[in-house]
């Protein structure tokens, strides 16, 4: 499988504005089940928040297991919303460990990644974006 260009885009309303990086999704479909007229795969751009309310997307991209999705608030500026809590992991049947908290993550190159709201780690092995979930595990049929 070649790897994904790790690209990064914005989309941006009054209040926010929406941090997509593709290379991070395991396509859950969260974001399109939950707020269709907001996110929706089959238009271009496939992310309009000028649809809602900021604190609709905000709540629905708060879903997104992958980290793909995140938002910061235009007020604030750059800086990107963190979560004041405990680490969480969690389990999920015949898929990643969604870890929920605040985490760094350092790779063999001892390069650090910042991650935030929910991380999903590949538990299957065949990711060819580790430590990250890329969707392989349901392409392999991988049963945990």
């Amino acid at each position: 499988m070649e790897e994904q260009k790790k690209i990064t885009k914005h989309y941006t309303n009054e209040e926010l504005t929406v941090v997509w990086q593709p290379h991070m999704c395991i396509h859950s479909a969260i974001c399109f089940k939950g707020l269709p007229h907001v996110f929706d795969p089959r238009k271009r751009p496939w992310v309009t928040p000028e649809k809602e309310s900021g604190q609709i997307i905000m709540e629905q991209i708060d879903k997104c297991p992958s980290g793909a999705l995140s938002y910061f608030i235009n007020e604030v500026g750059e800086k990107e919303k963190q979560i004041d809590s405990e680490t969480i992991i969690e389990t999920t049947k015949d898929g990643p460990l969604l870890v929920y908290g605040n985490i760094l993550i350092k790779d063999t190159e001892g390069n650090l990644t910042k991650k935030h709201k929910v991380t999903a780690l590949c538990r299957c092995g065949a990711s060819e974006n580790k430590p990250f979930c890329d969707g392989t595990h349901t392409k392999i049929g991988f049963t945990a």
